[in-house]
């Protein structure tokens, strides 16, 4: 791929992010949704493995699909109340309908299908960005509309995706599926609690986001694909194997990394509001993604490789660390001291 195409590429992206974060209009929204589409279908295809191409022609169909349910929405809605303001969705149907589209713009079951087989189309570094950014400007609409949507329908949707990402994370052996059900599970836990207290969804969006950036670049730095490669990854480069391995503990949700924050949060709010049936619910069910994230700690870490390795140690060589895995494992680590300062200011 061009450096250029590249550029307009990330560009565009960017920009589209931005329209939908900051629109009040429906039909901005949508244009940023669009463009934030067309951008990332050269980066999936770039390989031009036949792989990548059906990757990035089921991520079109499924999301031009929800980009028209979620117009569709709005345009009922401005029809029933004359209103395109993105906060005023009150007709129910309009209030279902976007409930789809946003679900099916962020992979929450029942419209998970497209995501775990887009991700192993393509590369990690497209994969990281399907799994953050692309997440932030549906997450900003649901964010803007949630106290229109349907509490039930919500929190039904929320326990279901984090029981079968962790499910069906259990039988994975490639590292970019596991990472998309690891994805799933928590969009449940994101989704569940946006009704009662919204920021605490974005917060836990943000540290989401942060976490599984570090587990990405690591991977990526370790070219590991699949968990067969993970367990020679040690000999390559140890300390960052390290890194990943508390990564993947804070990922879990394991105190005292990062990652136990959102949680504890979360089902401290839901027991606030009443909603103790559910938060153990979620919590118990949030057991499946721990097998997975132990598994692939076990593996990166005290499991040996059946065969000799075909290159040497290289414990005592000096390789550059890269500074971006550096900044974002420290944060992914090392957060949970703020926790008395965030909960004050959510």
């Amino acid at each position: 791929m061009s450096p250029h195409a590249k550029l307009i590429s990330i560009l565009s992206l960017m920009i589209g992010t931005t329209i939908t974060i900051s629109s009040n209009h429906w039909v901005m929204a949508w244009t940023g949704l669009e463009i934030n589409t067309l951008a990332i279908i050269p980066l999936i295809s770039k390989s031009h493995h036949p792989r990548s191409i059906e990757a990035s022609t089921k991520y079109f169909l499924v999301q031009a699909a929800a980009s028209t349910t979620l117009l569709f929405s709005s345009m009922t809605n401005a029809w029933a109340t004359g209103q395109w303001d993105i906060t005023q969705l009150t007709n129910p149907t309009s209030c279902l309908l976007l409930t789809m589209a946003i679900a099916t713009k962020l992979g929450l079951v029942p419209f998970h299908f497209w995501y775990p087989e887009v991700l192993q189309g393509t590369t990690m570094t497209t994969a990281l960005l399907l799994s953050t950014l692309m997440k932030l400007p549906p997450i900003t609409i649901l964010f803007l509309t949630s106290h229109s949507l349907n509490p039930t329908l919500l929190t039904s949707m929320a326990i279901i995706s984090t029981a079968l990402g962790g499910w069906m994370g259990l039988n994975q052996t490639q590292t970019r599926k596991i990472l998309a059900f690891s994805s799933i599970s928590h969009l449940g836990w994101m989704t569940i609690i946006i009704i009662y207290n919204p920021k605490l969804t974005l917060l836990t969006f943000y540290l989401y986001s942060l976490i599984t950036s570090t587990v990405f670049l690591s991977f990526n730095t370790t070219n590991t694909l699949k968990l067969s490669t993970l367990m020679t990854s040690w000999t390559k480069v140890p300390m960052l194997n390290a890194t990943l391995l508390l990564t993947l503990l804070s990922l879990a949700g394991l105190p005292p990394m990062t990652g136990f924050m959102p949680k504890w949060f979360i089902i401290q709010e839901l027991t606030k509001q009443d909603m103790t049936p559910s938060a153990t619910l979620i919590a118990m069910l949030s057991l499946l993604s721990l097998f997975f994230y132990l598994r692939l700690t076990y593996y990166s870490a005290i499991t040996l490789p059946p065969n000799s390795t075909n290159h040497m140690k290289q414990w005592y060589l000096n390789k550059p660390t890269d500074t971006n895995i550096a900044i974002t494992a420290t944060l992914s680590l090392m957060l949970l001291p703020l926790s008395p300062l965030i909960m004050t200011s959510i």
